[in-house]
């Protein structure tokens, strides 16, 4: 593997050693034992160098997103079980900081992860103040992600109190009862909509 190629898309800057990096090596390891896999069966398997692989698991090591998805995928788990915290567990949130460039401006938080079946569906939304859109239930399996980019969105899922989402705050939930998205504040409301089967 080309080492320059490694350090092309690391997982955080040097500056700082972030929890993520902690929640990493922790779940590596851990899966790895589990699987019943040496670090050299691991390192060959996910063609990632055993010394690359120690210092992940040491939570010593910047490491690319392309790295950490070999190593996901030949453990057989989702790219989300290596980055966010043990205690989570079956959470939808996961909110870690899976990558950060030179600039602390630049970075990507993975907010949620879903296993898909068939399809996802990527939209953006703008409510003006007053709109409302309803829906009919989806067919079961079905998710829907939130991002709320501006104003307050108001989530209407069945039978459940209404639910309020600010501007930088997301929601995950399970889109196979009617739903509705409203705006009812003063000001345009802009989201990212992810669905997913």
């Amino acid at each position: 593997m080309d080492e320059n190629q490694e350090k092309r898309n690391i997982l955080h800057s040097p500056e700082k050693r972030p929890d993520v990096l902690v929640h990493v090596a922790d779940n590596v390891r851990r899966l790895r034992q589990d699987a019943g896999l040496s670090q050299q069966l691991l390192a060959e398997r996910a063609d990632v160098s055993r010394r690359m692989l120690v210092n992940i698991e040491k939570g010593d090591v910047n490491v690319s997103l392309n790295t950490l998805d070999r190593i996901a995928e030949t453990l057989g788990v989702l790219f989300h079980a290596l980055v966010q915290p043990r205690e989570s567990g079956d959470s939808d949130r996961i909110e870690e900081v899976a990558w950060a460039g030179r600039d602390p401006a630049s970075h990507a938080t993975l907010l949620a992860s879903k296993a898909a079946r068939n399809e996802v569906e990527l939209w953006s939304w703008s409510l003006a103040p007053g709109e409302r859109y309803d829906s009919a239930a989806n067919p079961g399996g079905w998710q829907d992600m939130l991002v709320v980019t501006a104003g307050t969105l108001t989530l209407y899922v069945a039978d459940e109190p209404p639910r309020t989402i600010q501007a930088n705050d997301f929601h995950v939930f399970a889109s196979d009862r009617a739903h509705g998205y409203a705006n009812e504040g003063s000001r345009i409301v802009t989201f990212i909509r992810n669905v997913v089967y």
